[in-house]
């Protein structure tokens, strides 16, 4: 690889110093580099990216690298995370070991992953993409909401919980472990509903097929009752729906793609990254 991209989390880089030093030493390989140009929020300014980049350096978290995923959606550029920040699961290289890492790129060819993503999509025309998760909870008081899953246009079941969790294999390590879903090896293809304080004793997520199209719809409170849920992509983008509405979740068309430097397996990285938390 040639031409170099590098997004940076301005929170864990606030002087720019780290990012500074790995474009100087990119540079010092012989090759271009560029780092990207991001608004008040922390998005990447869209039409900044240059056409030429090959590659994104991410210097962040998981956080970052999703954010990064989401912001250059068009672009659809391989990725590789640079860990700034503690967990780093997604993140394939530690601060320490940039200067292999990118000994590594501009001598070959590296490995990719290709991450499913899921596509939402809600009164009528709104779309937007997730790399980790969908989630719908409850706006407002402390009280459960009901919620129709229809799988394939045929009712899975009605959970009475504080929300509902709909990830993909990435994504299983997230809300979803936290909510007590499976854990999913990240590059296969399918999609976990889990429920979030499920009011039922035996209510487990369900593991379907990456063809399956899946609606959610908020369902009539107690004494008719309108209830008012937060639809959230990949704990970013948020709107408010209302009782009747449905979002429809499938397969996204686009997928996520990681470089991958490192030759540790799946289990082995989770091991050791998940030990203690």
């Amino acid at each position: 690889m040639d031409i170099f991209y590098i997004i940076t989390n301005r929170l864990k880089d606030t002087d720019y110093s780290i990012t500074n030093e790995i474009r100087d030493y990119i540079m010092s390989c012989g090759k271009k580099c560029f780092v990207s140009e991001k608004d008040g929020e922390g998005h990447i300014i869209p039409g900044t990216v240059p056409e030429e980049a090959e590659c994104g350096l991410v210097l962040g978290g998981d956080g970052t690298l999703i954010r990064a995923v989401r912001d250059l959606r068009e672009r659809n550029l391989p990725l590789l995370g640079i860990n700034l920040g503690t967990l780093g699961y997604l993140a394939d290289v530690e601060l320490k070991d940039y200067r292999e890492a990118v000994d590594r790129l501009v001598s070959g060819t590296p490995d990719i992953e290709e991450r499913m993503m899921l596509e939402g999509s809600f009164r009528n025309s709104r779309k937007d993409i997730a790399m980790n998760d969908i989630v719908l909870a409850r706006e407002g008081k402390v009280r459960i909401v009901s919620f129709n899953i229809y799988v394939n246009g045929t009712l899975l079941n009605t959970y009475h919980a504080d929300g509902v969790i709909l990830s993909t294999p990435t994504g299983s390590t997230g809300y979803n472990l936290s909510a007590g879903g499976p854990v999913v090896e990240p590059t296969a293809e399918l999609i976990v509903i889990t429920p979030i304080c499920s009011h039922a004793l035996n209510t487990s997520s369900v593991v379907l097929s990456a063809d399956d199209v899946i609606e959610v719809e908020i369902c009539e409170g107690r004494y008719g009752r309108q209830e008012q849920v937060s639809l959230c992509f990949d704990g970013a983008e948020q709107t408010t729906l209302v009782t009747g509405e449905r979002v429809c979740i499938r397969k996204a068309g686009q997928t996520a793609r990681l470089i991958k430097l490192s030759r540790e397996s799946f289990l082995k990285t989770m091991r050791k990254k998940m030990k203690g938390n």
